[in-house]
């Protein structure tokens, strides 16, 4: 059996074609249709945007650093506010200009840190 190197050119390339694709801005019919699998969370000005509210600062600040990790692991970053227990988070694909699937892989991840109720 022959195992695959984290340098291997082959890989590389696969890595590069998903990031690609990840990164590719989504029409305006694709993230709508996209929306609708994803709860409490809007499109606007080019972006996603949601909000949370939470029971007090220190419940707040546990969420952003659960999510905080999620964003190193996926190289992405929100655009986000914190103001005592609320939590407004916008994400978008800056080097796409709009909004990418990682975009919704973020959101969909944030939705299960902060265990939002379907």
């Amino acid at each position: 059996m022959k195992f695959i190197s984290e340098n291997d050119p082959i890989l590389a390339k696969l890595k590069t074609v998903n990031n690609q694709e990840q990164m590719k801005k989504l029409t305006d019919f694709e993230i709508n249709k996209k929306l609708t699998a994803l709860q409490d969370w809007d499109f606007y000005e080019n972006a996603l945007h949601t909000d949370f509210e939470f029971d007090n600062f220190k419940d707040c600040m546990s969420a952003m650093n659960r999510i905080a990790f999620e964003c190193e692991a996926l190289n992405h970053h929100p655009e986000w506010k914190n103001v005592y227990n609320t939590l407004d988070i916008t994400l978008t694909t800056h080097d796409a200009n709009g909004v990418t699937e990682l975009d919704f892989k973020l959101a969909h991840a944030i939705n299960k840190i902060v265990e939002v109720e379907e």
